[in-house]
């Protein structure tokens, strides 16, 4: 089966890994991205720490597959205007690493790229429809309806995080207010605890989304009201999602989802309060399988994706 090198480009490090066909990593390494410089540094250093993996593993590669924070074209393999890397818009990986190893190269938004891992290699295996979240610094959505990861016009990644919850709520990089990720990604839920724990409390000002959930477990009030405040937007959000896509499964995932035990049970109660009007019971909600590298595994499966182990394309 084929083996495949990884990219997964984020806006602070850039991972590089090498996966074999049946989505296990075999080696990786990672630098930081400086996304403040030059595309051509990064370029050079994402092209040596290919050449590392493929030397510590004797392998050489079939191909390479590239998973990016966006906006990115995938038909054309270029950046857009990425918020973490402005001066790379137009910059196009695709065609640099494809002429650099003489090998076939696709690239995909992130949150599209672990979608389709775990569609294949993880939670979603055998469904069809598959919606896969990631929650963090920020929220990612990756779709895939009957197989096929769901594009927008001009072959653009619906950025879904930045759907509105409340527009009265806080004011998002994105432009809305009360967007999904301003009130339901790791931030937000240090930014309500610094706002309202009161001036006395322990550490208030370098508080983290994990000591936060780790405060709630052992019985602190004002960690249980932020954990309970962030299960509420969650849930709204999802239940949003399980209304417009009514999916087979939703596989959550990333860094807040770690402490997924103390959200659940309040997101099932607003997903079954909000999604009268479909089947909201027939979603299952399963936990990503990947683990901590579901985006490098991504990164290689979009090279299966597009080309296949026979080598085809696909849009």
């Amino acid at each position: 089966m084929p083996i495949v090198g990884a990219v997964d480009i984020g806006g602070t490090k850039i991972a590089v890994g090498v996966v074999d066909g049946n989505g296990k990593l075999l080696a990786r390494v990672e630098s930081p991205t400086h996304a403040d410089g030059p595309y051509e540094a990064a370029l050079e250093c994402t092209k040596d720490m290919l050449h590392s993996v493929m030397r510590k593993t004797g392998i050489t590669l079939d191909g390479i597959g590239i998973g990016s924070t966006g906006p990115v074209y995938p038909d054309t393999g270029e950046f857009g205007n990425v918020t973490f890397f402005q001066d790379w818009q137009g910059e196009n990986p695709v065609k640099d690493l494809r002429e650099a190893f003489k090998v076939s190269v696709a690239l995909e938004n992130d949150a599209d790229a672990a979608a389709l891992a775990e569609t294949d290699w993880g939670s979603g295996k055998s469904k069809s429809s598959v919606v896969y979240v990631t929650v963090g610094t920020g929220i990612g959505v990756g779709i895939i309806l009957q197989g096929e990861v769901y594009r927008g016009v001009n072959q653009a990644h619906p950025e879904i995080g930045h759907h509105v919850i409340d527009a009265s709520g806080p004011l998002c990089d994105c432009g809305f207010h009360g967007c999904w990720e301003s009130l339901a990604a790791g931030p937000a839920m240090v930014k309500w605890m610094k706002a309202n724990a009161p001036q006395g409390y322990p550490d208030r000002e370098k508080l983290t989304g994990k000591q936060i959930c780790e405060l709630a477990r052992t019985g602190d009030e004002w960690a249980k009201k932020a954990v309970k405040r962030e299960a509420h937007y969650l849930g709204l959000g999802l239940a949003n999602l399980v209304t417009m896509f009514v999916p087979e499964v939703i596989v959550l995932g990333g860094s807040v989802m770690k402490s997924a035990d103390l959200f659940m049970d309040e997101i099932r109660r607003v997903i079954q309060r909000s999604c009268r009007f479909v089947p909201y019971d027939k979603t299952e909600l399963r936990l990503a399988s990947l683990g901590e590298d579901t985006n490098l595994i991504g990164a290689a499966r979009v090279w299966h994706y597009r080309f296949g182990s026979a080598g085809g394309t696909r849009a």
